[in-house]
């Protein structure tokens, strides 16, 4: 007979076979498909093989035993894994509250308390609302939605977002982390209408129609962090200018953020300093000192920090900057901590076309010689503009020092880099600037960690002065430093169940509400982030809702989908926005942009006057718009496996593979793969021609304002004619960035921080 060893070794009961039975009878009565007599008897004859088992251990093995089980026939076996592991997290709980583990969820009121009192929470939910407010709210706490969660989702989320206690014991439960962000993010809002806003945001969330960013996922309700995803700094070319961002980036990274970071400002290696001709040395070492503010600086202290580098095409350490991330060469020269990306005019691609000659300049020079900063220009139209006019005149000027280079030996670098390391990122600025919708107060230089943001930039100048009672001032005048606040529409679900109109209006406020309750560190950040109240509202789910809709991705049918679907996207979010605009106000910057003047509608939508945008053109230029950036779509990988799809805009890699982590290996299979999505499932990432991604994602980039994290999927044996004929049409096709060249060769750790 087998002994069940319970309370750390303090009990002793005899194995209770017909309980175990009736449990795993309950685990599996919605999936009649499946093998569960096997099961069962695998079950058993383990646990009767022992003289003493412990509790625990069969909660492992009824978990490990499912997971063996999980394959394209029996995809169903996760949802029994999840079943026993929300048990086990609904004991644990019970054990950790005092409550009876048969109600699952405890008392809501008592949760916020006791944690507040560790100091795990913030007292804020406390103090904004009412002991009854919170009861009143704790009553819509569903537990049945728990059993929407694949084994990997919940594992994903019980083990890095549900708040535990001091000691590591679990107290939050999934619903609870559900509706205590929304009750945070709702929390300023009017008293009159707000708890029927939390339940709203309760709904999207609990359903998982939507998600919120990995940071507020994270931190919404608790005592530290921010709730922002991603930051981009543009660095002034001074030591004063370089040592400010470099500490900004640190405590940004502290924080939780990931960080994109401009360097086409500094002058060049062999640059003058002060008058003193070839002493500077260029970018690198400043990338050095970057690279290890991520490594020395973690992220909460769950990983190392996360920062992208980008330089201009035409800057003289391009080449120099291309190899950083290579894996030979000299090692004092290298920075495999940083991802870099690179920032092309139209002027660079239509050279690299003709086979032409390229010139590279010291931006330090530029700006003393010319006057200008050749940054600061861009093509207002394909083919003419005032960056090619001004570029032309640094060519032709005898007292400008120049490097020619031919453009393709450039690309071919950009290339091989892609090759090897993932990156450089491509950022096709011109076209980023032409769609700028504020535009008429600033300029975008380059963009974030995972190239999706796309908003004003401009660097933090610092001043030092002396006062007449002998005190030193230092006076800041801040820059646009770029905040990202992000969230996710889960298309699988949300289109399907036709909830969009429904659910974008609360997803928008949701996000609107992000940027009043943060707290940054960094002050100009917090300026920026009133200052044109950006947010960056994505989706993922894409493969999946094609297999869903039985689409396959090499087809006009998925181009005109992606076309249809992010139309829809775009017009419901700018409503949304336009009404909080009525509701709240516009965004300060509001007047004299592209939103005001109707450009933004004339530019996307040239019928528009016979459509239903007019209407809304009219509405948000009589009213406003309450957000000057509205649409991005980020990476979002560990958040649409906590919600059970797949990530982002992305094919699948496999069909059925493992999620490998540091400390399990979880079998998993595309979401509602059968008999009736393997067609489309079939063709994965590397199997698809390329061509029909970007085709398809060209079609949604003209909706979405911002940019998209789009990867490129090819062999290690690509020929560098076919991966550079992708880049020429990702560029013609009017994409404004790519993300990663994701190889065969090249392993690529996946950007969580603007998981959305």
């Amino acid at each position: 007979m087998t002994d069940i060893i319970k309370n750390d070794g303090k009990r002793s009961l005899p194995f209770d076979e017909p309980r175990l039975l009736a449990f795993i009878q309950s685990a599996t009565r919605n999936y009649p498909k499946l093998s569960v007599g096997a099961y069962t008897d695998k079950v058993i004859a383990t646990i009767t093989a022992r003289d003493e088992y412990k509790a625990d251990q069969i909660t492992n093995l009824l978990i490990m035993t499912a997971l063996e089980n999980i394959d394209m026939a029996s995809p169903e076996w996760t949802y029994v894994a999840s079943y026993v592991h929300l048990r086990s997290l609904y004991k644990q709980a019970s054990k950790s509250r005092v409550y009876d583990a048969s109600r699952k969820y405890g008392d809501f009121y008592s949760l916020l308390t006791s944690l507040t009192d560790e100091g795990v929470y913030s007292s804020w939910l406390l103090e904004r609302y009412t002991k009854g407010e919170i009861r009143d709210l704790a009553k819509i706490i569903d537990p049945e939605k728990d059993k929407l969660f694949t084994y990997i989702g919940l594992k994903t989320l019980s083990d890095r977002y549900l708040a535990k206690d001091l000691n590591g014991k679990v107290f939050e439960l999934p619903q609870e982390r559900f509706l205590i962000i929304a009750m945070h993010l709702m929390s300023e809002e009017d008293k009159s209408i707000r708890l029927e806003l939390v339940r709203e945001s309760y709904w999207a969330l609990s359903n998982l129609y939507m998600t919120v960013a990995t940071p507020t996922l994270a931190n919404a309700g608790k005592s530290y962090g921010q709730l922002s995803s991603c930051f981009i700094d543009t660095v002034d070319d001074s030591l004063q200018g370089i040592f400010d961002s470099n500490t900004d980036v640190a405590n940004l990274s502290k924080g939780g953020g990931g960080i994109g970071v401009y360097l086409g400002k500094i002058r060049a290696r062999g640059s003058d300093i002060r008058g003193h001709k070839g002493v500077s040395s260029g970018v690198i070492p400043w990338m050095k000192q970057l690279n290890n503010t991520a490594v020395s600086v973690d992220q909460l202290g769950t990983r190392k920090g996360s920062i992208a580098v980008y330089l201009d095409v035409w800057h003289k350490d391009i080449f120099s900057f291309l190899d950083a991330k290579l894996n030979n060469g000299d090692e004092r020269l290298r920075t495999h901590d940083l991802f870099t990306g690179v920032c092309i005019p139209d002027l660079f691609m239509e050279t690299v076309q003709k086979r032409g000659d390229w010139y590279l300049f010291d931006p330090h020079e530029v700006r003393k010689v010319m006057g200008y900063s050749l940054e600061d220009f861009y093509d207002e139209k394909k083919g003419e503009g005032s960056f090619r006019e001004k570029y032309d005149e640094c060519v032709r000027n005898n007292d400008l020092s120049k490097e020619k280079v031919a453009a393709i030996d450039i690309m071919k670098r950009i290339m091989i880099s892609q090759l090897e390391a993932g990156t450089p990122y491509m950022f096709y600025r011109d076209e980023v600037n032409r769609k700028n919708p504020n535009k008429h107060v600033g300029m975008i230089y380059s963009s974030n960690l995972c190239v999706e943001i796309a908003q004003n930039m401009s660097a933090t100048m610092v001043e030092e002065s002396y006062t007449e009672d002998g005190k030193i001032v230092t006076v800041k005048t801040p820059g646009d430093f770029v905040v990202c606040n992000l969230s996710s529409i889960n298309l699988a679900r949300a289109v399907i169940d036709d909830v969009l109109t429904k659910l974008v209006p609360i997803q928008v406020r949701m996000l609107d509400n992000v940027i009043d309750l943060n707290t940054i560190e960094v002050k100009q950040a917090q300026l920026t982030n009133k200052k044109y109240r950006a947010v960056g509202l994505g989706t993922f789910g894409w493969h999946h809702l094609l297999a869903l809709k039985g689409i396959e991705w090499e087809t006009d049918e998925a181009v005109r989908l992606a076309d249809e679907i992010y139309e829809e996207i775009a017009f419901l979010t700018i409503k949304a926005s336009a009404s909080l605009a009525i509701e709240k106000g516009a965004y300060p910057m509001f007047e004299g942009s592209d939103w005001h003047t109707g450009a933004y509608f004339e530019q996307r939508y040239p019928d528009y006057d016979e459509s239903r945008w007019t209407e809304l053109a009219i509405s948000v230029r009589d009213n406003g718009i309450r957000n000057g950036y509205l649409m991005a779509v980020a990476p979002n990988a560990s958040t649409s496996i906590i919600a059970g799809s797949t990530a982002t805009i992305d094919p699948i890699f496999n069909i059925e593979y493992s999620e490998e982590k540091k400390d399990y290996k979880i079998p998993v299979t595309a979401p509602d793969i059968g008999h009736r999505t393997y067609n489309v499932y079939r063709k994965t990432a590397y199997l698809i021609d390329q061509k029909w991604s970007i085709r398809q994602n060209a079609a949604r980039q003209r909706h979405i304002d911002q940019s998209i994290s789009f990867n490129m999927y090819v062999t290690n044996a690509i020929k560098a004619k076919d991966l550079l004929d992708l880049h020429m049409m990702a560029w013609s096709e009017g994409l404004k960035t790519s993300y990663y060249v994701r190889s065969t060769s090249s392993a690529i750790e996946e950007c969580e921080w603007c998981a959305s």
